[in-house]
């Protein structure tokens, strides 16, 4: 009877720490705007419920310094955002670079889940070194190419433009000894395919350096671009609306997938941040705060009945007769 009474207490200590603190360290928790130097805007997010539903745990923040694209190939750093044009540029640790020109690295090349917002970039140019010419057809790029491109989808030009102007280091490939040539995939099974026959891989996408006179302000730079997408939604635009009070973020309800205002006070609101909070607005904070509770709350008891059981005295009751040694409660 002691132990039953002693475990009920325990039970109750713990659920009251719970209800103190989960509320208040969710409701405090507000969407980070950046991971180091690199700014995180909607719709994307760091924390679960920031940003839009469809970039939802996509991208990872180690360390408080070094921003992370989370894909089927791997997790690989971000070294750059824009939100005007939008697009993330990601590094690939096991890309061919000026730093590591002569590193054989077989590992998965860099893929997208094609179900989710984000792509490959049409600027993204793939570079394939010292590729077994006896399974990889490597042939100059005849110009009819740039017209039909269709028809040219088998070959790896060895004279494209950035094996011969690489950046950073257009003499490596001499220096090396080392063939080079250019492939556009199609998907990311003939990427997969190219590199089993060739020594290492790396991509160049073309970054816009001036707003004048486009694609021809244009350099290349080591790298991914992955575009995305950003939703618009009125109700978005009303939450970030600083006429209506201080403005907000645009986020979401883990549970429900449904729109949250998020407030600077760590308050959430249905619409916007003018009088959510007066009006009693509630958002994802609570919901999750509950959800724990009632989740603990409820492990909490199962294991106490499971407690209770197994202390339970083996003796039955004898004709009709319960005795306060074989008494349940």
């Amino acid at each position: 009877m002691e132990e039953i009474h002693r475990l009920h207490l325990h039970a109750l200590a713990i659920l009251v720490i719970v209800a103190m603190v989960v509320p208040s360290t969710v409701a405090g928790g507000l969407c980070r705007e950046s991971c180091g130097n690199i700014p995180v805007r909607y719709p994307l997010g760091i924390e679960d419920g920031c940003g839009s539903p469809y970039y939802r745990n996509m991208l990872t923040c180690a360390d408080n310094a070094t921003l992370r694209l989370r894909t089927p190939s791997g997790t690989y750093p971000v070294t750059g955002a824009d939100y005007s044009d939008p697009h993330l540029v990601v590094t690939d640790p096991s890309m061919w670079t000026c730093a590591r020109p002569f590193t054989s690295v077989h590992a998965a090349p860099f893929s997208l889940d094609t179900s989710t917002r984000f792509s490959l970039s049409p600027r993204n140019d793939y570079l394939f070194f010292d590729c077994d010419e006896a399974r990889v057809i490597v042939a100059p790029r005849p110009a009819s190419c740039d017209r039909y491109p269709d028809r040219c989808d088998s070959a790896c030009d060895s004279a494209g433009y950035l094996c011969r102007n690489l950046p950073g280091c257009r003499g490596a490939l001499e220096e090396g000894n080392m063939t080079c040539c250019a492939y556009r995939p199609r998907a990311t099974e003939s990427l997969r395919a190219m590199l089993r026959h060739c020594e290492a891989y790396t991509s160049v996408y073309w970054r816009a350096a001036g707003d004048k006179f486009p694609p021809y302000d244009q350099v290349p730079a080591y790298g991914v671009r992955v575009d995305f997408e950003i939703p618009v939604t009125t109700r978005c635009l009303q939450c970030q609306d600083k006429s209506r009070g201080d403005g907000g973020t645009c986020g979401f309800d883990p549970a429900t997938r449904d729109f949250v205002c998020i407030c600077d006070g760590g308050w959430n609101s249905t619409t916007d941040c003018a009088d959510g909070h007066a009006s009693g607005h509630h958002g994802s904070a609570g919901v999750i705060a509950a959800s724990v509770v009632v989740s603990i709350s409820a492990a909490i008891g199962i294991g106490g009945l499971w407690y209770i059981r197994k202390i339970r005295p083996s003796k039955v009751v004898t004709c009709g007769v319960q005795s306060n040694e074989n008494r349940f409660f």
